[in-house]
């Protein structure tokens, strides 16, 4: 960066806490975001791959980060799929576009995917009324086709929950890697971890995501909680999972950094300290300067 690019600064910064920071700016006053601080669970989801990441006052607890090798290229493929397995009319140039536009404009994560299959049955049997959808599309060409959007709306993003359905290696749902990801935390911190989980990147932007992965992390922690009363008699505290997202869930990296950035104690390596030292700068990258 220094001498390719010339910069006179350079912050290396890891992407959970920028994410932690963004949503911390945009917390309301009096809300538990702002009462932590810099300490939460943050699900970054974008095209390529999902890291569950705990961090805790600024610090990433780096034993317990969690990988999913599964985020929306692998949506975009199942949608690509069913498309296909239906003999839909998409030209094989158009087709992951075609993919990716449904799974943005119409995706969405059901409450319960066999009474959502169920609803999608009975309007057809019923009142012969489809459920499904038609998408218009229009390619660079100009040439333009109608495609019918069904099941693949939440059968797509239920690969959170289910990722059995787009690989047989993979069958841990994201709220249980977040658990375990919490779970192996001191313990000290783990209440303060489910009480602030972090939305990050495109696909976590689901229409129904958050609220399905509230209710499956907190299903999880109430089933430990009611084992560990049933074992010992000691009736424990409940423990509250808040899922939280803010408007710049896209870009929540960004705007962290640039929230962090304009701080007065920021700190950053300056072009004079590399030449002085050279690369080995790198190796230390704090969030504020000392004694803030």
């Amino acid at each position: 960066m220094f001498e390719t690019f010339n910069v006179k600064g350079l912050h290396i910064g890891v992407q959970a806490v920028m994410s932690l920071i963004s949503n911390w700016e945009v917390a309301p006053p009096d809300s538990n975001q702002k009462k932590i601080g810099l300490t939460g669970t943050v699900c970054d989801s974008g095209d390529g791959v999902t890291h569950v990441i705990p961090v805790c006052d600024g610090y990433v607890i780096g034993s317990c980060i969690k990988h999913v090798p599964l985020a929306g290229r692998d949506i975009t493929k199942f949608i690509m799929q069913a498309l296909k397995d239906r003999g839909e009319e998409v030209p094989i140039d158009d087709l992951r576009e075609v993919a990716k536009e449904i799974k943005e404009k119409y995706g969405y994560c059901s409450k319960d995917i066999l009474k959502e299959m169920d609803k999608f049955d009975k309007a057809v049997l019923e009142n012969g009324k489809s459920k499904f959808k038609t998408y218009k599309h229009t390619n660079m060409k100009g040439q333009s086709y109608n495609v019918d959007v069904g099941y693949e709306m939440f059968m797509g993003p239920e690969m959170f929950f289910k990722p059995e359905f787009v690989d047989a290696k993979w069958r841990t749902p994201v709220d249980e890697i977040i658990d375990n990801a919490i779970q192996a935390c001191p313990i000290d911190t783990r209440r303060r971890l489910y009480s602030n989980l972090v939305l990050s990147g495109g696909s976590t932007s689901t229409k129904g995501f958050k609220e399905r992965l509230e209710k499956g992390v907190q299903d999880r922690v109430n089933l430990r909680l009611d084992k560990y009363r049933q074992h010992s008699g000691i009736e424990s505290d409940p423990i509250n999972v808040q899922v939280t997202e803010n408007p710049f869930l896209k870009y929540s990296v960004w705007h962290g950094a640039s929230v962090m950035a304009k701080q007065p104690v920021f700190k950053y390596h300056s072009r004079e300290d590399y030449m002085e030292h050279g690369p080995s700068i790198a190796r230390y990258n704090p969030v504020m300067m000392k004694g803030q």
